[in-house]
């Protein structure tokens, strides 16, 4: 399995512009703050004739209500390529599926005013994902909630820029497929590999 994380490209550059420019100010996070991060993705991962290539990106905005405690939203999307077997003969074909999430998610920062902290982060989002099979007729939905919580390092390279990364999972998840009579399935997860690793760009207002 190969899995690629990565930041836009134009925001780390700017970052990288930052770090080398000689900070004038406090670094670190205190109370009032206001932040926006995120992180984008890139996928593929290959076992014999099957792969999968995924993409996706998670932008998030968060205000420091103490000097410790940061809540805020987020927003997500998706999209997942599967080579699957051909339901009507030989081979395989594309199965495709994009998700989208909107959600909160409330974080502690151990040591917020030093440059590098630990913090945890706790999110809850709802979750809608539609799905296409190649040379199929129509298509599956399915709607839920996550929870999930992960640790994470934050670095300030310059007043108002830090680098960011979450890594590890443990979280739960609900799906209920869209159509009448449906049942919700439920399950609880905790891993720790590349899929668990996402890198990101922090600016701080």
């Amino acid at each position: 399995m190969k899995k690629i994380l990565l930041s836009a490209a134009a925001v780390i550059a700017f970052a990288f512009n930052a770090q080398a420019q000689e900070t004038t100010g406090v670094t670190g996070f205190s109370e009032g703050d206001v932040f926006m991060t995120g992180s984008v993705g890139f996928g593929t991962t290959k076992n014999g004739d099957n792969k999968s290539d995924q993409f996706n990106i998670s932008p998030k905005a968060g205000y420091f209500v103490t000097s410790n405690i940061a809540i805020g939203a987020q927003i997500g999307y998706t999209s997942r390529t599967t080579s699957v077997e051909n339901p009507l003969g030989p081979g395989s074909v594309d199965q495709d599926t994009n998700s989208f999430s909107v959600g909160a998610f409330g974080r502690y920062y151990f040591t917020p005013a030093r440059n590098f902290s630990f913090f945890g982060q706790l999110g809850v989002d709802y979750v809608t994902d539609k799905t296409e099979v190649e040379g199929l007729p129509g298509e599956s939905k399915n709607n839920g909630f996550n929870v999930g919580l992960a640790p994470g390092v934050s670095y300030f390279v310059s007043e108002h820029i830090a680098f960011e990364a979450t890594f590890g999972f443990l979280g739960y998840n609900t799906s209920k497929p869209d159509v009448d009579g449906a049942e919700s399935t439920d399950s609880f997860n905790i891993g720790f590999d590349l899929t668990n690793i996402n890198f990101g760009i922090v600016c701080k207002f």
